[in-house]
């Protein structure tokens, strides 16, 4: 049976870049109505695929949507993440983003939610749903916009089959399965070096296999960031904003990008795990020095490119074979997290919004921004000036181009009288939270930030010679 419905914005998924564009929708537009639509049976997108023992990678608090904390603004006292602000786990992100549909959303009497359902455009322009369920069709008539919240097709290891070969009888799982395991095995390999493949070593130590049973199949070094380096707060204010003059000051005083990063790594900017390996990729991944030390334990690292295929007594990799033991647990963690590049698309096009970082790595706050300019700007080219795409990391070069960006529509906003107002206020505003709790006669963070205005303008002056050499 075809039934049909009708609303101002049609946005496509429920994930967390969607929730955060609609909370800000909702606040600075009265009367606009939405219609989400998603595959899952729940708000929260990936983190419903993600493994269990997931957590957020950066404190809570720069997490979420506009209008409701995610964070209970309180350190962890043990763990690898003690003296620094919380991380919410996989379970509390997903409880979060139902709580939001469920206590503002849906009181708002101007939100649709049809959860297992997947989005088509039809003919002539149409648009039409379908129930994964029921199989019921519905078209949409769209009265201003559709929102794309598609276009990061985050990808995890459960939803991803491995690229490479697996032989019969061999064990291997995806990294969801992990906690599920029945018996020791004499080796585990984690293949995969990602974020992902970090949390597998680490939950593998955690969970007392010693380091020398585990062997890490790590085709490409990252650059990672120090999680102390970026945390909300009056008390942890002096690191955080230090830590940004240091990169600014990186930027402005580096003669190349082989200067640059080791300046940023002399400045604690960026962090390696192997300090004899020069880092090739660059994807915004965040550890604690704990952390980081507990990967350090593991020895039996492979350097031989992706893999191939998996046999009983060997694994086959891009640039050569390596002896494997039969008994050995094969952990994937090859899916990459956020496909690269985004598509060449502006934020605003006509009747569609596709939801891009216009912030160096701050895909909610972006998403938040981009609502935000939709409700208060009517010009398309002026809005999508303030919305500049950021583009989404891969090599050590993109570090740059990210803050090169980030850079330039920061200058946009400062001289936006509305949207500086509104972003000196606005909760997910990563300086918002990095000011919380700073009293207004405290002088010394006010000049530290205007100090950090300073230098973020000398390292744009250098940004042009440095891009260059890219």
């Amino acid at each position: 049976m075809n039934t049909s419905l009708e609303t101002d914005y049609l946005v496509v998924c429920a994930g967390a870049t969607a929730m955060a564009f609609v909370d800000t929708l909702l606040t600075e537009n009265a009367d606009a109505t939405v219609l989400m639509v998603d595959r899952h049976h729940r708000p929260g997108g990936h983190w419903n695929d993600a493994y269990p023992f997931v957590r957020l990678h950066q404190p809570s608090a720069f997490y979420g949507v506009a209008s409701r904390e995610l964070s209970n603004w309180a350190k962890d006292q043990t763990g690898l993440n003690e003296g620094l602000y919380g991380l919410a786990s996989g379970v509390e992100v997903l409880a979060y983003f139902d709580q939001v549909m469920q206590q503002h959303f849906f009181p708002s009497g101007r939100v649709q939610w049809l959860p297992m359902s997947k989005y088509s455009k039809g003919a002539h322009g149409s648009h039409q749903v379908q129930s994964l369920t029921s199989g019921e069709r519905q078209q949409v008539t769209v009265r201003r916009k559709v929102v794309n919240a598609t276009h990061a097709r985050t990808a995890v290891p459960s939803t991803h089959p491995p690229k490479y070969a697996v032989a019969p009888g061999i064990s291997c799982v995806p990294v969801n399965q992990i906690p599920h395991i029945g018996r020791p095995y004499a080796c585990y390999t984690v293949v995969g070096s990602g974020k992902t493949g970090m949390d597998a070593v680490l939950w593998l130590i955690q969970n007392g296999v010693p380091p020398h049973r585990t062997r890490w199949i790590m085709p490409r070094d990252a650059w990672l960031m120090d999680r102390a380096n970026n945390q909300p707060g009056a008390d942890d204010f002096d690191r955080t904003i230090g830590s940004t003059i240091g990169q600014f000051e990186s930027i402005a005083e580096a003669t190349s990008l082989t200067d640059l990063f080791s300046r940023l790594e002399e400045r604690g900017s960026l962090m390696r795990i192997d300090r004899s390996v020069e880092p090739t990729t660059y994807r915004c991944a965040v550890v604690s020095q704990a952390e980081l030390a507990q990967l350090r334990r593991i020895e039996d690292v492979v350097r031989m490119g992706h893999v191939k295929a998996i046999e009983p007594m060997q694994i086959v990799l891009a640039q050569g074979k390596v002896p494997a033991d039969p008994d050995t647990l094969y952990i994937d963690c090859s899916a990459g997290a956020i496909v690269k590049p985004p598509p060449a698309l502006p934020v605003f096009d006509g009747d569609h919004i596709n939801l891009l970082m216009v912030r160096w790595y701050q895909p909610l706050f972006s998403a938040a921004l981009t609502a935000y300019v939709e409700c208060h700007l009517g010009d398309q080219d002026a809005m999508n000036a303030l919305c500049t795409v950021v583009p989404s990391p891969e090599a050590p070069a993109d570090w740059l181009t990210m803050w090169a960006v980030t850079l330039a529509n920061t200058a946009r906003w400062r001289q936006h009288p509305g949207v500086h107002t509104w972003l000196s206020q606005f909760r997910l505003n990563s300086v918002t939270a990095m000011m919380r709790g700073v009293k207004a006669d405290d002088s010394a963070k006010f000049v530290r930030i205007k100090e950090s205005g300073a230098k973020a303008g000398a390292a744009a002056a250098n940004l042009p010679r440095l891009l260059a050499a890219i």
